[in-house]
């Protein structure tokens, strides 16, 4: 269930069969199984009602995801633009070029992601994202952002009138909502988007 369409083709060739990437997504939306949380589901009632073995990988991903509804429990949300989840990831450190790090932005409704890569953890590289990728976005929908969640991290809190985070905010009009101090898993849908990028 955790792999892609394409990743899922390649392990299928693997054995023989020969199905493309966008082959498998016909599949998997013909079955209702387009993505992750539904093939989960799909894998959770297979063994319920047949009782088959899982592989090493299944009995991970089933364990991850009960895991991760623990910690991180599910975000009401209304509609897109009602709630953005928003984090900063250190990437790493590159030769000649110093620290990296990725801003992340999730809408908590429609899942739709957006990252920029940035080499300073600063205000300005947190509203630069909002600016350049997310705002524009959801305004060629019509769509305003309301409020944003975002860890208590320096590049996200301050004083409005000295912050240029807060002030991107004020100015646009958005609710901005800090996690719990300490609790990382509060902003759960960033934490497990940056797990994917890893893992893929």
């Amino acid at each position: 269930p955790a792999h892609g369409q394409h990743r899922t083709s390649n392990e299928l060739r693997k054995q023989g069969v020969f199905v493309s990437g966008s082959g498998v997504r016909s599949i998997w939306l013909r079955h209702g199984l387009e993505n992750f949380k539904k093939r989960l589901k799909a894998l959770e009632d297979k063994v319920a009602n047949e009782g088959i073995i899982l592989t090493d990988a299944q009995v991970t991903a089933l364990e991850k995801k009960k895991h991760d509804d623990e910690a991180c429990g599910e975000i009401e949300t209304a509609h897109p633009g009602y709630l953005g989840s928003q984090d900063t990831f250190y990437v790493g450190n590159l030769k000649g070029v110093g620290l990296i790090y990725q801003q992340t932005f999730v809408d908590t409704y429609s899942k739709v992601a957006f990252a920029k890569l940035y080499t300073t953890k600063t205000p300005i590289t947190a509203a630069d994202i909002l600016n350049d990728k997310v705002l524009p976005y959801f305004e060629q929908y019509e769509l305003p952002m309301l409020r944003i969640l975002t860890d208590r991290g320096t590049e996200y809190c301050g004083k409005v009138e000295h912050h240029d985070y807060q002030l991107y905010l004020a100015i646009n009009d958005i609710d901005h909502t800090k996690t719990k101090a300490m609790s990382p898993q509060t902003n759960g849908i960033c934490e497990r988007f940056h797990k994917t990028i890893l893992n893929e």
